[in-house]
């Protein structure tokens, strides 16, 4: 990462001269119509533009609406030309421009006038004030609901304060993003459909689930589905879960039950015996959730042969348990992983990035304003064992942020069944450690830098459209 961030600055430098072309005095905005203050530039860079989208997707994604023709208008600070938010909602209602905030963050706005729609964004700092508009596809249902008044945030970022930062998200939300963007692929596209692990566990890819199986247990890893994961309390979740994973394929289900451990990752389960379907055979059943794992389903043939393989009794957790004695069920999860072919290689995979930091006055509590970090890697595997790869980052505080981006190509060589050697990624070769992990339909990649596994977490990567 620092040699991206090297080559990355060099680049920003070199091509400064030819950007600052692109810094386009204007007086009205093309999209709106609205005047602008003197002093007021259109950025068409390239990677203004796009960094810009990307800050207004954050909240567009919220409500699955497209967005399109990006404008990017740097303003002078409200201290040179008195164009605040005030004036902003003045010259759009003026046009005839019907706005509506977003409740909750009053920096993002919805307009509306006759079959348009845009997304807008306002920021003022104290160097300058950004103001990106994009066309929309329609307007999100829950927003007309909201505050149509145009009132909008008007606290100015101080450049000598001291910040702190109070709220951080990060996104990954990966695997929503994953499952947004990802082709179905057909199991018969990869080379291995089956793991064969030292321990004596199989994992195998099934239509809706991994079975990961040794001579006296059997799991199943269940994928991702619609109904399974919502806000609500332990018991209507793990139960929705059950009715919907589960009791399809068993019938005569007694002693069930529902528990959970309070904690920052709560785990949830359902457990109970139920008859098999296919076999006719009475099983003891455990239904398993923890944090982001998604859910995974014990079959045993009844419940001191799971004690006895998972050391707990699942009825005698309580709310005060340690979250410990999960640990041999949440290892599980680790089973759904498949070795890596150069037959598996096509297309495009791309890994998205997105962290939020709302600063505040320390003193003040006043807002200070939002640093974002974003970042888009991608590889494009062509024929020949061939590929593109890409980098884009922005980050900084709204308003005054940088664009950067990096590319190579080259060619790779899976080194053995969980490595893969990239000839050109910067400036030299690098290594990858690599593996799949198998979803309904489809397959997520991850990678990890072999010379410098740090955390020792993989990026992951879902295949584009």
């Amino acid at each position: 990462m620092k040699n991206i961030l090297i080559l990355l600055l060099s680049f920003c430098f070199m091509a400064s001269s030819i950007a600052q072309k692109k810094m386009i005095p204007i007086s009205q905005s093309l999209l709106t119509g609205i005047n602008l203050p003197t002093e007021s530039k259109q950025d068409s860079r390239m990677l203004s533009v796009a960094g810009a989208k990307m800050l207004l997707e954050i909240e567009s994604k919220k409500v699955n609406i497209a967005i399109s023709a990006t404008e990017v208008l740097v303003l002078p600070p409200v201290t040179a030309g008195g164009f605040n938010a005030d004036s902003l909602v003045k010259n759009l209602t003026d046009l005839g421009w019907v706005i509506s905030v977003v409740e909750g963050d009053q920096k993002y706005a919805w307009l509306q006038k006759d079959s348009r729609h845009l997304i807008m964004y306002f920021a003022m700092n104290a160097k300058e004030t950004g103001l990106y508009f994009a066309e929309a596809a329609s307007a999100p249902v829950q927003n007309t609901q909201g505050n149509t008044t145009g009132t909008m945030q008007t606290t100015q970022t101080e450049s000598n304060q001291i910040q702190q930062t109070t709220d951080t998200v990060i996104q990954p939300n990966l695997p929503e993003v994953i499952l947004q963007s990802i082709q179905p692929a057909a199991n018969s596209g990869f080379a291995f459909t089956t793991t064969n692990f030292d321990d004596g566990w199989t994992s195998t890819v099934q239509e809706d689930w991994v079975e990961v199986s040794n001579a006296n247990n059997r799991v199943l890893l269940h994928y991702p589905k619609e109904g399974t994961v919502f806000p609500a309390d332990p018991e209507p979740l793990t139960k929705a879960a059950w009715n919907i994973l589960v009791a399809p394929r068993y019938s005569d289900l007694k002693d069930f039950g529902t528990t959970t451990i309070n904690g920052y990752s709560r785990p949830y389960l359902g457990f109970g015996y139920a008859t098999d379907n296919a076999t006719g055979k009475k099983m003891y059943i455990v239904l398993f959730r923890h944090g982001q794992t998604g859910w995974l389903e014990v079959i045993k043939t009844d419940k001191n042969s799971f004690i006895q393989e998972y050391k707990f009794d699942p009825e005698s957790l309580r709310w005060d348990s340690e979250t410990d004695i999960l640990k041999p069920l949440i290892d599980m999860f680790s089973y759904n992983k498949f070795a890596v072919a150069a037959s598996d290689f096509t297309g495009k995979w791309t890994s998205d990035f997105t962290g939020i930091q709302q600063l505040y006055h320390v003193y003040t509590g006043n807002y200070a304003g939002m640093n974002v970090n974003q970042s888009n890697e991608e590889f494009d595997f062509k024929a020949g064992n061939n590929y593109n790869w890409k980098f884009l980052a922005v980050n900084g505080m709204v308003g005054t942020m940088k664009y950067n981006q990096a590319k190579s190509s080259g060619n790779f060589k899976i080194l053995n069944n969980w490595q893969i050697k990239f000839s050109m990624i910067e400036t030299k070769g690098r290594t990858y450690h690599a593996f799949w992990i198998c979803i309904k339909g489809a397959r997520i990649l991850n990678l990890l830098d072999a010379d410098y596994p740090g955390s020792g977490i993989f990026t992951q990567y879902g295949k584009s459209k």
